[in-house]
């Protein structure tokens, strides 16, 4: 819990009381290897905080085809927000990556906050709008060879790399498991 606090104390202040009514607010979820959070074809109705673990978005392109579109990892919001906010269906998978520790807000007490804590409504939005940043981050510039795609991975989720199924960094990347492998191979 100390690490959801942490976060939130990052756009905004809170005083104890109102930490209490957040850590009141949150009931702790586990998910497994390749659970999800939240499904295509189903309303969004949680925000979620990875405590540990990684998560990623990814949907079915119009071949079948899996694509991973962006990585979330320990302290941070996790949630398919535009779809949330707006009760509407989504259209993509969250899904974990690895087994997974999060805090969850049902959107009731999200919205409970909203009307109880004076301020939370600038501080939900500072952190949506990193949630957003996250899952807008687009793959990597298809335009550029595999390797650099890689090496580019490698800079931006230095840690993912031993963590993660080469299945999703491969999804991610634009290649296949082979091509990923050859170059990882090359790389060495």
């Amino acid at each position: 819990m100390k690490e959801l606090i942490a976060y939130i104390l990052q756009f905004g202040n809170i005083n104890q009381q109102q930490i209490d009514l957040i850590t009141s607010k949150v009931s702790p979820m586990e998910l497994r290897k390749d659970a999800y959070f939240s499904e295509a074809g189903k309303i969004p109705r949680q925000v979620g905080f990875v405590v540990e673990g990684v998560i990623r978005g990814c949907y079915y392109n119009n071949k079948g085809e899996e694509i991973t579109r962006h990585f979330i990892t320990e302290n941070n919001l996790v949630c398919d927000y535009v779809n949330f906010e707006a009760n509407t269906t989504s259209t993509e998978y969250i899904q974990a990556c690895t087994d997974c520790r999060l805090v969850v807000f049902s959107s009731q007490s999200w919205e409970e906050l909203s009307q109880t804590i004076v301020g939370w409504d600038n501080i939900k939005n500072k952190m949506v709008q990193i949630c957003m940043y996250q899952k807008s981050r687009k793959n990597p510039v298809i335009s550029q060879d595999a390797t650099t795609r890689y090496l580019e991975f490698i800079e931006n989720y230095p840690l993912l790399i031993n963590r993660i199924p080469l299945a999703y960094i491969a999804s991610y990347l634009g290649v296949t498991q082979q091509s990923l492998s050859r170059i990882r191979k090359n790389i060495r």
